[in-house]
């Protein structure tokens, strides 16, 4: 099994930015492809970024690309999330998962999930 564990959320003004980290513990990160979703008030856990064992691809949801950068430190065991130029519909707990198959969008294909790290973006 692998522990995950968010971190980086806060409150932000919009056209801000942050950083989001995802500490894995338990297993090496290196075995997993890994996501990052979303979940605002009201509404489904959603698609942000993904990325490949290697990093050699990454994923976006229409949403966030050209502002969202997902990346990856195997040695690290940690995935993060640069989010710049941020906007209020962004504010949602953003989760960090963990895939033993293949790249997906789906949050059923995960198989770990972290607790999660609120991101409030303010107008």
């Amino acid at each position: 099994q692998v522990q995950l564990v968010e971190s980086g959320g806060g409150l932000v003004q919009a056209g801000g930015s942050l950083r989001l980290s995802c500490a894995a513990s338990g297993r090496t990160l290196g075995l997993y492809y890994m996501g990052w979703f979303r979940q605002a008030p009201g509404k489904e856990r959603e698609f942000v970024a993904g990325i490949s064992r290697s990093a050699a691809s990454t994923d976006y949801a229409d949403s966030v690309k050209g502002r969202f950068t997902i990346s990856r430190d195997n040695a690290l065991n940690t995935v993060y999330l640069q989010m710049n130029s941020l906007k209020p519909e962004d504010t949602a707990v953003y989760y960090c998962a963990a895939e033993a198959g293949w790249r997906s969008t789906s949050v059923y294909e995960y198989d770990y999930w972290g607790q999660g790290t609120q991101v409030t973006v303010s107008s």
